[in-house]
């Protein structure tokens, strides 16, 4: 056994104690993720039933108090150019958009001569069922930092004050120039605890405005709901609060400004890709016949987690058309999540089962741009929510970086990504026959695609590359005096 599962299982004990006498489901959940793998391989699909249900009844209370108290003061004597990224969850343990942009960031920072370390939340991975974690793990030559004390305390104020505390003593060890979190505001207000501290600047990043993300996943709940009001009130006191604020696109910073902070305190660093992404892609041919796909099908997708504002159900609506109307088509969807269920269930009322629709699950994410290689154009069919109007999304830049044409709804934050007529088509969101007819398009001009991929991939390579967004940051500190 590992010497650090003794105290792992002291945490998640403490953890699921208090879960217990709070919310049952969420400690049933975590019960489920502790056991060993080959039982809980065996109940995967109470696992999954567990998820969904702690997913839409969302928090259990709206989040209380402001401010994180500030743990004890000392003198701290900063290390130019070394960053502190205060964030939710890391790779490996997680994998996702914002673990992977927390990464590639890290990375193109240490090779642009900043010195990136990174913490995640207090508890993070064993609240989530990762017992054999270690206090420092190096991911792509970045250090990652656990916060793993042997108990927690119950509720989200004590949680953070202890988070504060326990990254407090690594500020302390580590020194940092500069503190980086990134969205939720749980990050952000544990960063502004330590710079009252030990008067270090704080660089907000504003990855996206969960309040709003949580509306899509809350069937019934309305802006009017006070944990939607709270959420916001707290993102917007770490965003007027920062030093500065960085955020992924010009809807997004529009938005921030709105909510009172200067417009020059606001930068954006947009999602962005690293160099393999914009090498030729790989022969398709080998993949595709392992998906079942002919050779001269047209196949559509995309490379997305599966919840409700992505909008696959208006892509599959879309297919089931094109395929009425004699179009040679197969789609690949590409991830998980909780709608798989539903889209699968879609999937055979529309007549798109027996391979005519392809669900792979979650692929490594090493092997992504094999199946680009298999797309002939990639979809972003987001629904018309206003998360979707704001945030502009990692998986299109990452497309368009390997040389495909995009379909995407005509929302705001998707306008900054798709040219119409230059890198791909727009197209309202769930107007099924309108997405049906610009496919159709796009599918029966070879040229047409060939022209839009590569201007796609000449914008990415111009404007959206992990290097340049780390010479944005490293300008960004020097700005603030600490790189």
């Amino acid at each position: 056994m590992s010497r650090h599962i003794p105290r792992a299982l002291s945490l998640a004990a403490s953890v699921a104690w208090g879960e217990l006498r709070h919310d049952p489901l969420r400690a049933a959940l975590l019960g489920v993720r502790l056991l060993p793998s080959p039982v809980r391989r065996r109940v995967r699909a109470l696992e999954r039933r567990l998820t969904e249900r702690a997913r839409t009844a969302g928090p259990a209370a709206a989040p209380s108090g402001v401010r994180v108290p500030a743990p004890p003061a000392r003198t701290v004597r900063p290390v130019p150019g070394r960053v502190l990224h205060l964030v939710t969850n890391g790779l490996p343990f997680k994998h996702a958009g914002y673990t992977v942009r927390t990464q590639q960031i890290a990375e193109a920072q240490r090779a642009a001569g900043l010195d990136p370390h990174v913490v995640t939340r207090v508890g993070f991975p064993v609240a989530q069922g990762v017992l054999d974690a270690r206090p420092v793990q190096t991911v792509g030559g970045v250090p990652q930092h656990r916060l793993l004390p042997p108990w927690l305390p119950y509720g989200q104020a004590a949680v953070l004050a202890r988070n504060a505390e326990l990254a407090g003593r690594l500020v302390q060890r580590l020194r940092p120039a500069v503190l980086h979190p990134a969205t939720d505001h749980g990050n952000g207000r544990v960063a502004l605890a330590l710079r009252a501290a030990y008067g270090l600047p704080v660089v907000y990043e504003v990855r996206g405005f969960l309040e709003d993300t949580w509306l899509t996943q809350a069937p019934g709940r309305t802006c009017a709901d006070p944990t939607y009001r709270a959420r916001r009130e707290l993102e917007t006191h770490c965003m007027r609060e920062a030093d500065l604020v960085l955020t992924l696109g010009a809807a997004m910073k529009a938005e921030i400004v709105a909510r009172g902070v200067p417009e020059e305190r606001v930068l954006i660093v947009p999602n962005a890709v690293g160099e393999e992404f914009l090498a030729p892609l790989p022969d398709g041919a080998a993949l595709r016949a392992r998906l079942g796909i002919a050779p001269d099908d047209f196949v559509v997708g995309t490379v997305s987690s599966l919840t409700p504002h992505e909008g696959i159900g208006t892509l599959l609506h879309a297919g089931a058309e094109l395929r009425r109307r004699g179009v040679p088509l197969r789609l690949l969807i590409v991830g998980d999540g909780p709608e798989r269920a539903a889209l699968l269930r879609l999937a055979g009322r529309l007549g798109l089962a027996d391979g005519a629709t392809v669900f792979t699950g979650r692929v490594p994410y090493a092997q992504v741009r094999d199946f680009h290689a298999v797309l002939d154009v990639f979809a972003v069919p987001r629904t018309d929510e206003r998360v979707c109007r704001l945030v502009t999304p990692l998986k299109p830049v990452e497309a368009m970086a390997s040389g495909l044409p995009v379909a995407a709804s005509d929302l705001p934050a998707l306008r900054e990504l798709v040219q119409p007529g230059v890198t791909g088509l727009l197209a309202p969101p769930s107007s099924t026959q309108t997405w049906a007819d610009a496919i159709e398009t796009l599918l029966y001009s070879r040229n047409r695609r060939a022209e839009w991929g590569a201007a796609a991939r000449e914008f990415v390579a111009r404007d959206r590359t992990w290097k340049r967004v780390a010479a944005t940051t490293r300008e960004a500190y020097r700005a603030l005096g600490c790189a």
